[in-house]
């Protein structure tokens, strides 16, 4: 049996489709804004442009973060926002030991759930690194891998007319990758050093520059209750 046989026979058994999101077909005139590898001392900028914007967003937390400062967790929930899963840390799912895939996922989901008292819809894996095993050991814990589209370009050193060129690329539901944090050591990983950015400095420019063409940023919850959800089959380690 081929690995896609083998994906569409685990589908019919869980039930739900195939792939990961990539988009919202909507009529709304709506982006999605996501945030990954947060809390930390940068969402407070992050949140204070969205507030300025009235916009909403989901941000896919990692628990390294939330269990240094789960104070930032409440501010996300408090300001209107949707939190999701990013991982318990950020170390690729295709270096994780397979065996352990599926308890991590469960077990992860379970914790965000506690800390949150929210149902966990979604999860980005970090570095959008999937195999089919890691793909279906998220679908089995109830969660719906996510991936994206256009990029604010805020994890790496670029010119600001680069990052505004990659994030002003959206058109109506699309899922665009922000971040309100940086990973490092603390996260199991070693992603080098933050570029020197203001992240919510960039985010105002970006939603000003929506604005300008009739679009508002919204969390993937929001776009998706008024939308139908786009899924690709993409795997990369």
């Amino acid at each position: 049996m081929s690995a896609r046989d083998r994906a569409v026979a685990f589908v019919r058994r869980v039930g739900g489709p195939f792939g990961s999101v990539m988009r919202v077909r909507t009529e709304e005139p709506v982006v999605v804004a996501t945030f990954d590898d947060g809390p930390s001392f940068r969402t407070a900028g992050v949140l204070q442009a969205l507030a300025d914007a009235g916009a909403t967003a989901t941000f896919f937390v990692l628990l390294t973060r939330t269990r240094r400062d789960p104070g930032l967790l409440d501010d996300i929930l408090g300001a209107g926002h949707e939190v999701a899963l990013h991982g318990p840390d950020h170390r690729r799912l295709t270096t994780v030991p397979p065996e352990t895939l599926s308890g991590r996922m469960r077990d992860s989901r379970a914790e965000l759930e506690d800390l949150t008292g929210r149902h966990i819809r979604w999860f980005r894996p970090p570095y959008g690194a999937q195999s089919l095993r890691s793909w279906r050991a998220v679908k089995a814990a109830g969660m719906e891998p996510v991936l994206w589209g256009p990029t604010l370009a805020d994890w790496r050193d670029a010119p600001h007319d680069e990052r505004m060129r990659l994030a002003l690329a959206a058109d109506r539901g699309a899922i665009i990758l922000g971040h309100d944090g940086h990973a490092d050591a603390v996260d199991g990983v070693d992603d080098g050093p933050a570029p020197r950015l203001d992240h919510g400095v960039l985010l105002a420019q970006v939603t000003a520059g929506y604005a300008a063409r009739g679009l508002r940023f919204t969390s993937l919850g929001e776009a998706a209750a008024n939308g139908r959800l786009v899924r690709e089959a993409r795997f990369r380690s």
